[in-house]
């Protein structure tokens, strides 16, 4: 990826100071998602590493991860496998607790999700400190399917959620990097 395009992708993500707390920056991804061009780019960049992999399965996690993986899926010929809140799928699940920043929360998906084997790339519009990727990271395994990489718009690479990735030994893959929190 170009330094023009990390640009492009970094101007059109918009920056909220003191939300949801202060001293927090958070980094709204609606701007991006508004804007037909750099929406395009980025689901373009998101895919490129991929194509002709056979990759099998896209798997986003609740609620932005929806939309680029569904996005994804849908240039990659794959299917799409929602990673939801506890209690939203309406068939049996298999679910996963993980680390929040004060606290826990479930996270489930339909025991029927992925086959066996299946490659699942993990699609979300932001890493920070890992915890829900790892906690869907280890799901998909539970149920068995190779999680090949993990993707997302923006990296906050100073809360560690991209070190926590690779230490399960997941690839990750980010298109804008934000300093700070």
């Amino acid at each position: 990826m170009t330094a023009s395009t990390k640009d492009i992708l970094a101007t059109a993500i918009r920056s909220i100071p003191d939300y949801p707390k202060p001293g927090i920056i958070f980094r709204d991804i609606t701007t991006l998602l508004g804007d037909a061009a750099a929406f395009r780019l980025a689901v373009d960049e998101l895919v490129k590493p991929y194509e002709g992999l056979g990759v099998d399965k896209i798997a986003g996690m609740e609620a932005r991860g929806f939309i680029l993986g569904g996005a994804m899926a849908h240039q990659l010929s794959a299917g799409f496998v929602p990673i939801r809140k506890k209690g939203k799928l309406p068939y049996r699940t298999v679910s996963m607790a993980y680390a929040l920043e004060y606290g826990t929360d479930e996270m489930e998906i339909h025991v029927d999700a992925v086959k066996p084997g299946e490659k699942v790339i993990l699609c979300d519009d932001l890493i920070a400190t890992g915890g829900t990727a790892v906690g869907a990271v280890k799901l998909l395994r539970q149920i068995g399917a190779e999680v090949v990489s993990a993707c997302f718009v923006i990296d906050l690479p100073d809360l560690g959620g991209r070190k926590a990735l690779e230490a399960l030994g997941v690839e990750v893959r980010t298109l804008a990097e934000f300093s700070g929190h």
